[in-house]
């Protein structure tokens, strides 16, 4: 796609790469405000739930007594990928209430801080007993309406798509209690299970991050809508665009898997808390979406090819879309390769985890409310609450 728009060959947008260093210049001043000492944690959810300054799972974590490490390393991915699942966008009017801190958040941090609660009080938890799990029967059984209440949505603050979010649950719950061989290694069905998978694939306890997606990809993908299958399998966040064409039955394809990736970055902490050392980290792509897409946008680096199209609203499977989102990808790459010349860095200490933290995200985020006064995307795209 990078190829195609570099050629000016694509329908929606031109590329304009002497506008590049321009963005990179902000994640770099972004970087090092945020981190001066370039101590820079992985852009996963476990940040969302530090939002204020105040680490809200890590004093919970520490005040609960685990058996083992391997019982929190559970707990942590029963969590994240809950979390996650639950974080496809939230909108720009939708706020969560934490009554443990008074603070009133919204977007990611809000819905991080929602599922937090929820986790806490044992809405996933089958076993009343012991709160702090997800597990495929309570899963299973999760309605829109229990979700709704515990991420405070009525009349007065709405959020997209929360029935789909259940089914997500409820589809994850399902698929879960389907595969006790991967799931219920050690505990009865759970999504925690993934972590005893995980460690039994690692190899002296060490495991590369690309096993790590692709596991989830695997295991999980049946969860996701199947808007697109190849071979009978559901493709998840795997698009189309005319253009990309190859030899084989993948011609056209264009997969991006934002949310998984996310997941995979998400998972790596709790792995290494276990003692499991994660390799090959930068092996895993930077995320297609709408911060990270924003930046270039909002820095100039994209133009729309028909100005009108910054006021329509547009299909997750638009080819724009399509463009917008794989174009994102492939200059992330281009920031790395660039900020790492700057800071002196190599991939192994400044992976692209990191760089999207210090970085793309923040960078896209502080363009956007610069430029519009709700922070919306530059792009506007019509969301169930599944893909980005």
């Amino acid at each position: 796609m990078l190829a195609l728009g570099l050629d000016d060959k694509l329908p929606h947008f031109r590329i304009e790469l002497r506008r590049l260093e321009k963005a990179i210049d902000l994640v770099q001043v972004t970087t090092l405000k945020n981190y001066p000492a370039l101590d820079v944690p992985f852009h996963s959810r476990w940040r969302h739930f530090a939002v204020g300054g105040t680490d809200r799972w890590a004093a919970l974590a520490a005040k609960t007594p685990w058996h083992d490490d391997a019982a929190r390393a559970r707990a942590e991915f029963d969590l994240a990928i809950v979390s996650v699942l639950l974080d496809a966008g939230a909108g720009s009017s939708w706020r969560y209430h934490d009554a443990a801190t008074q603070a009133t958040i919204g977007r990611s941090e809000g819905l991080a801080a929602a599922s937090l609660a929820m986790f806490k009080s044992g809405a996933f938890s089958a076993i009343s007993s012991d709160p702090l799990r997800a597990d495929a029967d309570a899963l299973r059984r999760l309605s829109g309406q229990q979700l709704g209440a515990g991420l405070q949505v009525s009349h007065h603050n709405p959020l997209i798509g929360v029935e789909a979010r259940a089914d997500l649950l409820r589809n994850l719950g399902r698929v879960v209690g389907a595969a006790p061989e991967v799931f219920a290694i050690n505990d009865t069905p759970r999504p925690g299970g993934l972590f005893d998978h995980l460690a039994g694939l690692a190899m002296d306890r060490t495991i590369a991050a690309p096993i790590i997606l692709a596991e989830l990809l695997r295991r999980l993908g049946p969860v996701w809508p199947s808007r697109l299958t190849l071979g009978g399998v559901p493709l998840g966040d795997c698009w189309t665009h005319p253009l990309i064409v190859t030899d084989d039955a993948t011609s056209g394809h264009v997969p991006l898997h934002k949310l998984s990736q996310w997941l995979a970055y998400s998972l790596i902490e709790p792995l290494q808390r276990a003692g499991i050392t994660v390799t090959d980290i930068d092996a895993l792509t930077g995320l297609a979406e709408y911060r990270n897409g924003g930046l270039f946008v909002d820095a100039g680096v994209l133009e729309f090819r028909n100005p009108a199209d910054a006021a329509r609203e547009h299909e997750v499977a638009s080819g724009l879309v399509v463009e917008w989102r794989a174009l994102t990808v492939a200059l992330l790459d281009r920031v790395a390769t660039g900020l790492r010349a700057r800071l002196a860095l190599n991939a192994d200490a400044l992976p692209l985890a990191k760089i999207l933290q210090g970085g793309t995200w923040a960078a896209g985020r502080a363009l956007a409310f610069e430029r519009r006064p709700d922070g919306s995307a530059p792009v506007r795209v019509v969301s169930d609450g599944t893909v980005f």
